[in-house]
């Protein structure tokens, strides 16, 4: 029973450790510099992206409707175009 109660010890210590450290510093600075770094770059959020997909999609699918409308009209039209 001794095993478990030093191992959640070591582990809460580390984690101590680990809070004080300069690493914890560091990986602040680094988030921070990257933070700084992409807002300066024109990027958009997956959210973003998606719902521009999704526009993309339905545009398309409307353009493919407009052709086949556009085709039709234009089928129908040649027969009576040579009867002037």
């Amino acid at each position: 029973m001794a095993v478990p109660r030093l191992l959640d010890e070591l582990g809460s210590r580390l984690a101590e450790l680990a809070a004080n450290s300069p690493a914890k510093d560091v990986e602040k600075n680094v988030r921070a510099l990257l933070s700084s770094g992409f807002s300066r770059l024109d990027l958009v959020t997956r959210e973003e992206f998606e719902v521009q997909g999704a526009l993309l999609e339905r545009a398309q699918e409307k353009i493919a409707e407009l052709e086949k409308r556009v085709a039709s009209l234009e089928a129908a039209a040649v027969p009576g175009a040579g009867t002037d």
